[in-house]
């Protein structure tokens, strides 16, 4: 049967929120701030087990997130040595029999930021996202949903890095991955552009065949 590669990014050093925040719903072992990682969505979702064990068998990275669905199945894998998780990456494609080229391209479905929210709502969020932190009345939010889902973890961190802001809640599993963040106008902006300059390079060195 043949298998998709939805999802394929390389994160260099988990930042720590992001890293924080996956540790909450990881089954495996806890990534940590400055752990090198790897997102991995192929369809259909039974497949992500061979990749998982291959994965593991061949290197020294840990196994944080397994996500089998029927349509897609995701995995996370991570370890300090940045090295290493890039040879697990290499394994996996060529288990695959194809290359990072082959891999979806991210498509924004939804990108906004909500300004000076009010209590009540920012009260209804807060009720409803439960592992990151709450937002604020007053602040802004900056709200990101892309295709395929994975690819939202990849815009999380790099908007860590490149806003001070705070991660408010981030889903990468499913049809479509959905980030929320909160923070000042500026800083919510300062995230917004970091993501979106993000997203525009990834696709760009998918084309050029570089990760």
């Amino acid at each position: 049967m043949k298998v998709h590669l939805r999802t394929f990014v390389f994160i260099d050093s988990l930042q720590p929120q992001l890293a924080s925040y996956l540790a909450t719903s990881s089954q495996g072992f806890l990534p940590v701030p400055g752990d090198a990682c790897l997102w991995v969505e192929v369809a259909p979702g039974m497949a992500v087990h061979r990749l998982s064990d291959i994965a593991l068998k061949e290197t020294n990275v840990h196994l944080g997130e397994q996500v089998v669905e029927r349509s897609f199945g995701s995995m996370e894998i991570h370890y300090r040595n940045q090295s290493e998780v890039m040879e697990a990456g290499d394994i996996i494609l060529r288990q695959l029999n194809t290359t990072v080229e082959s891999r979806h391209s991210c498509k924004v479905a939804w990108n906004e930021i909500i300004r000076g929210m009010t209590p009540d709502h920012t009260t209804l969020i807060n009720r409803q996202m439960r592992k990151g932190s709450m937002i604020l009345p007053g602040k802004s939010m900056f709200i990101l949903e892309v295709e395929p889902a994975g690819y939202i973890v990849y815009a999380a961190n790099e908007a860590e890095k490149g806003a001070h802001i705070t991660l408010v809640d981030v889903k990468a599993f499913g049809n479509f991955g959905r980030l929320t963040m909160m923070g000042t106008e500026a800083e919510a902006e300062a995230a917004q552009a970091a993501a979106m300059k993000a997203i525009e390079q990834l696709n760009l060195r998918a084309k050029s065949g570089h990760d």
